[in-house]
């Protein structure tokens, strides 16, 4: 009897060649409980899951159904779905063909694609994600340095409010064009027109626009008597990169109160319960702000975490690797789970079909199979010498250090350093062997 693992990656594998769509992650966990042997009905799939009944018996379960009835050539549905895969696998394995196995690598580069089969699930906290956004009035914080998942995992979440039918809107403020962050009001205006836009509604902004009040007043009054009067269902409206208005002290203070004011209208006011906040950011604010004006210590806040050992395991799986004992402590100990850096070694392992053992003792170089990452993040320190002169204070120290807390926090959302408490140390062998030779023996 072919095992449930073998049978699921048949079927994603058989799908996406003869149908050229892969399983988005709902469709594959409705498929894994509806060809196990303790199978679990639609309602209960629903339920562990965070989704309606609904919309996993009406729209994912049908869906899937019928990619896997185009792709076996034959008609599938739950009850005959895990017979008809064992027989289908049965007849390639006979035929002498290769079994189900990925063949295809993405590009780790920017957000992994929902459908994606390289997204990597970080035990219950995607759930936990999920369970908040159902709260009234919920505030959600996402933290983590660069390229560790945050936009991966804020495009679930946002897929995961759109099958709540809420409107969903995100807005990247690295997208944001330099001069609308010179003055709190011309910041303010893009926000609301950006998602008056998204909503589908006729921009009002002049008619609630009141110089005399001041922008904050007035862009919570647009809020509250236009955008939030004219939608039924919740509206949840994440806020990617806030980090980059803490370069302007003054508009960082002024929207982050702003953002807090919102949430505590949340508690007493019922429409203000209508929106849901989530904001992701790559450093700590090093802007003196008010305890009782700053969102940063309300709501519930996620730090995003490196890929544990199993879940390396796991992903090279995915690219079709199966790395030694020795490959993977190497691994490990090198880049220490940073899910782009891990990602990246498997993707290059893969694209020039060479094993780790193999790449991985000259990752660390200007040729290494590492050297882009390295070369962006000597650039980084290179444009700021405070930020080099500091990391390389660490590197010549080999020990922890406490840094001035701006930098230490610029350090830190660049991923080249961890924290703890006042004390900032190089975050990894990789960057300490790289910089190391860089900026010490002046080899860059």
């Amino acid at each position: 009897m072919n095992s449930l693992d073998e049978l699921v990656e048949f079927a994603k594998k058989i799908i996406r060649d003869r149908t050229k769509i892969s399983l988005n992650p709902i469709q594959e966990i409705v498929l894994r409980e509806s060809i196990n042997e303790t199978k679990k009905n639609y309602k209960q799939i629903a339920h562990e899951n965070n989704y309606s009944e609904t919309y996993i018996k009406h729209l994912v379960a049908p869906k899937l159904w019928r990619l896997l009835s185009d792709a076996l050539g034959e008609r599938v549905n739950r009850t005959n779905s895990r017979i008809k895969l064992e027989e289908a696998l049965a007849r390639q394995i006979a035929s002498g063909l290769p079994q189900a196995r990925q063949t295809t690598i993405e590009s780790p580069e920017g957000q992994v694609p929902l459908a994606s089969p390289f997204y990597i699930r970080r035990g219950s906290l995607e759930e936990t994600c999920y369970q908040e956004i159902l709260q009234p009035g919920a505030f959600l914080r996402i933290k983590a340095p660069r390229q560790m998942g945050k936009t991966s995992l804020l495009a679930r979440i946002i897929d995961y409010g759109t099958t709540q039918d809420y409107h969903t809107l995100r807005l990247s403020l690295d997208q944001v064009e330099a001069q609308l962050f010179t003055s709190t009001e011309k910041f303010l205006r893009w926000l609301c027109a950006n998602v008056t836009q998204q909503l589908e509604l006729t921009s009002q902004l002049d008619n609630y626009w009141d110089e005399d009040i001041g922008s904050l007043v007035n862009c919570t009054l647009y809020f509250q008597e236009y955008l939030l009067k004219s939608i039924s269902n919740p509206l949840l409206l994440a806020l990617d990169e806030i980090n980059q208005l803490f370069a302007y002290p003054n508009l960082t203070r002024d929207f982050l109160s702003l953002l807090r004011h919102w949430h505590e209208k949340t508690k007493d006011v019922a429409l203000w319960q209508q929106l849901r906040l989530i904001i992701a950011h790559s450093t700590d604010v090093y802007i003196p702000l008010k305890t009782n004006q700053s969102p940063l210590n309300v709501g519930l806040a996620i730090e995003l975490p490196r890929f544990t050992q199993k879940e390396v395991e796991e992903l090279a799986c995915r690219h079709g690797l199966q790395l030694t004992a020795s490959e993977l402590k190497h691994l490990m100990e090198l880049i220490r789970g940073f899910p782009y850096l891990v990602r990246l070694a498997l993707y290059q392992s893969v694209r020039r079909n060479l094993s780790l053992e193999t790449l991985l003792p000259d990752a660390a170089t200007d040729t290494g199979i590492l050297k882009q990452h390295l070369h962006q993040q000597l650039w980084q320190l290179q444009k700021n010498p405070d930020l080099a002169e500091a990391f390389q204070q660490l590197i010549k120290t080999n020990s922890a250090l406490q840094l001035e807390q701006e930098i230490a926090f610029k350090l830190k959302s660049l991923g080249l350093v961890d924290l703890d408490k006042n004390q900032a140390r190089v975050s990894c062998k990789l960057y300490r062997d790289y910089f190391s030779n860089c900026l010490l023996e002046g080899n860059c």
